[in-house]
């Protein structure tokens, strides 16, 4: 079964649970979300991707120059482990890890939630690759895919008890639109899907014709 396909399934049973006055709530965010255009900010394929230095779930700092002499880097933007569409997408990517490897390809997740909440998603969903910590999302600005959460969706998530300021130990009520990034050696961006619509993520088999296509040029 593709991701998708076990997105949506998920979705479906998930919004049978909730109440319709909530679920309209989700639906009309991410329908502003998506007229808005703020994809068109997003760094896209052909652009040389900003440079980071995060740590991760251990404190170790964690360079993309370095990785970047290994070979291409895949970047994925987690929003926090409370977001289990975002669990089920680094699980994906987990059982694509190998694939990526064969392919001189190192994988990395950055997410704006704390340390030990990465530490709570590594563990829940069998990583073998890190979690790197934005602070305060800078690296999601840079990118492009950062955005604030309207105050009506602050709301519900509140009474969701998704407490974002303390997840990510932000006040800003600030998270990433879900991206994946292929960076080739030389720092410009190969591939890039960027979604408004959290519910939505391509599987990660997509992205190995743009690995091959780096091999080709290396």
């Amino acid at each position: 079964m593709s991701l998708q396909a076990k997105l949506d399934a998920f979705k479906a049973e998930f919004e049978t649970t909730k109440p319709r006055a909530a679920i309209e709530i989700m639906h009309r965010a991410t329908a502003e979300l998506i007229e808005s255009g703020a994809t068109k900010h997003a760094k896209k394929a052909g652009e040389v991707a900003p440079s980071f230095s995060l740590k991760d779930p251990e404190g170790t700092v964690v360079d993309s120059s370095d990785l970047l002499r290994r070979g291409p880097l895949i970047v994925s933007f987690y929003r926090g482990v409370w977001c289990p569409y975002c669990n089920m997408e680094l699980q994906a990517l987990e059982a694509a890890k190998l694939e990526f490897e064969r392919r001189g390809a190192s994988l990395v997740a950055i997410s704006p939630q704390t340390a030990p909440n990465s530490r709570r998603s590594v563990r829940q969903n069998g990583l073998s690759f890190p979690i790197l910590s934005d602070v305060k999302g800078d690296i999601g600005a840079a990118f492009g895919v950062r955005f604030k959460l309207p105050d009506y969706l602050v709301e519900l998530y509140k009474q969701f008890k998704n407490d974002l300021p303390t997840f990510n130990d932000d006040p800003s009520w600030t998270l990433p639109m879900p991206a994946r990034y292929i960076i080739g050696q030389d720092g410009v961006i190969l591939y890039s899907e960027v979604n408004p619509d959290y519910t939505r993520r391509p599987d990660p088999e997509d992205m190995i014709p743009f690995l091959q296509s780096s091999e080709v040029r290396a």
